[in-house]
């Protein structure tokens, strides 16, 4: 006699979620909207997850607009360890400063802060560009918080780029 023995996944390994939205303050909204609808349904409870779609959906509504060319929201979560936010829209040639490189505006600037919230909230971020005429910005987010020599290891926290240690 056979005996099958059947498991329930409760986590998948891997979660995807995209969708093309209008570059405008409504498209903007409406990934926010989207994204946590999303997270919850996976079960991912995360607030700055909420706020990093927020401000790069906005971005690419305001900086990254070509008239009859939507942008792109993409949610991936690795195992319920990560979770990769990417925006990608049609306009490679504005690129945005580099991680590590974005000051702050004016006290008195409407503007200008958006990936610096982005920064503060991601564990990383960077930018891919390509293919033609596209940019992604892309944001990740440890879900699951890693030991203090981990990210050491890691990460140079001046400029944010991979640190090679000697041992």
């Amino acid at each position: 006699m056979n005996q099958h023995i059947t498991r329930t996944e409760h986590s998948a390994p891997v979660r995807q979620f995209t969708v093309l939205l209008s570059p405008t303050r409504r498209g903007a909204r409406l990934a926010r909207l989207l994204a946590t609808a999303h997270l919850g349904n996976w079960g991912i409870v995360c607030e700055p997850a909420a706020h990093i779609v927020a401000e790069l959906a906005t971005n690419a509504a305001a900086h990254g607009r070509v008239p009859g060319r939507d942008f792109q929201l993409g949610l991936t979560a690795h195992r319920d360890e990560l979770l990769r936010i990417e925006v990608t829209d049609t306009r490679d040639e504005q690129l945005p400063p580099t991680p590590g490189t974005t000051s702050a505006p004016a006290d008195d600037s409407e503007s200008g802060r958006g990936l610096l919230i982005v920064e503060a909230l991601a564990d990383r971020w960077g930018i891919i560009i390509g293919p033609v005429p596209r940019k992604t910005i892309w944001a990740e987010i440890d879900l699951v918080p890693r030991p203090l020599h981990r990210v050491a290891e890691t990460h140079d926290p001046v400029s944010h780029a991979p640190a090679f240690h000697d041992a």
